[in-house]
């Protein structure tokens, strides 16, 4: 790994960072106060996102489990990747492919850190600083060259960061940047919040932004259009709890007790969810 990287001086605590945020609906607990509160804020607004972040989470395993054990999938670039916890891109493909290669990539120089530790001695995976954004600079990192071959099939997983695409940022360019690289056979796996009523779309939308964290909420169709020029594997692109649903997957860490009382909620509220699938190049 490089060793010209953020350090943990440079990490933010005065405004939220959507990892840390993220890691605590998962269960996790680096974290800061300022994380807790834009949680506890966009909770009350909208109850559903516990239950659709940690539905998110389990889509990830069910999606690498098909990229390795049917698509033959044996290297992958998780942008975006959040910080370490239960059930990692990596930990997930060697249950179904030993010899499976990973590069992590995130903006928050906390992710890098924890990263390091979990993949201390393993010459296989890695962790990098990088903006998705900036796919010029994640594809000519030193780490990417190192670990992945271009010339065979690739997956690439943008996993609930589509929201923190706003259109100003022109996603479209950046879900093609691998796949228009990669070889024929290659994957794309993509999720982010969706909305189907617009004024809601928009609150969240402002709320978040508003915190300081890049947002933007999309219908499905958005998403669709998002995608349209890949193929999508079956059943398609749909809410992520009827993506290959499984009767039994390894569960998450148990929720954080302070948050327990949303648990649930997106049964009541379903006008919220996370959207997405996987598609391959065509």
């Amino acid at each position: 790994m490089n060793d010209d990287q953020p350090s943990i001086a440079d990490i933010p605590n005065d405004v939220p960072t959507s990892a840390r945020a993220y890691g605590w609906l998962l269960g996790g607990k680096d974290n800061y106060e300022v994380d807790r509160q834009f949680i506890r804020g966009q909770l009350e607004h909208h109850p559903a996102g516990l239950d659709i972040t940690r539905q998110n989470r389990l889509f990830l395993y069910r999606a690498v489990r098909y990229l390795t054990a049917e698509a033959g999938i044996r290297q992958f670039i998780d942008m975006g990747c959040g910080l370490p916890t239960d059930a990692n891109v990596h930990q997930v493909a060697r249950q179904f492919a030993p010899d499976a290669r990973v590069v992590y990539v995130d903006i928050d120089p906390i992710v890098l850190a924890h990263g390091r530790a979990l993949l201390a001695g393993d010459a296989a995976t890695t962790v990098i600083t990088a903006d998705m954004r900036d796919q010029d600079a994640v594809l000519e990192h030193e780490d990417v060259k190192r670990l992945i071959d271009f010339s065979e099939p690739v997956a690439t997983l943008f996993l609930s960061v589509g929201h923190h695409l706003p259109d100003a940022d022109d996603p479209k360019r950046i879900l093609h940047a691998v796949m228009d690289r990669a070889a024929p056979g290659s994957h794309l796996t993509f999720s982010q919040v969706a909305c189907d009523d617009p004024v809601r779309s928009a609150e969240m939308t402002a709320q978040v932004t508003g915190a300081g964290i890049p947002w933007q909420t999309r219908t499905p169709g958005e998403i669709d259009a998002l995608l349209a020029d890949f193929d999508p594997v079956e059943p398609g692109l749909c809410n992520l709890v009827d993506w290959r649903p499984m009767d039994l997957q390894p569960p998450l860490a148990p929720v954080p007790e302070e948050l327990r009382r949303y648990e649930g909620a997106s049964k009541l509220d379903t006008g919220i969810y996370e959207y997405g699938g996987v598609v391959r190049k065509r």
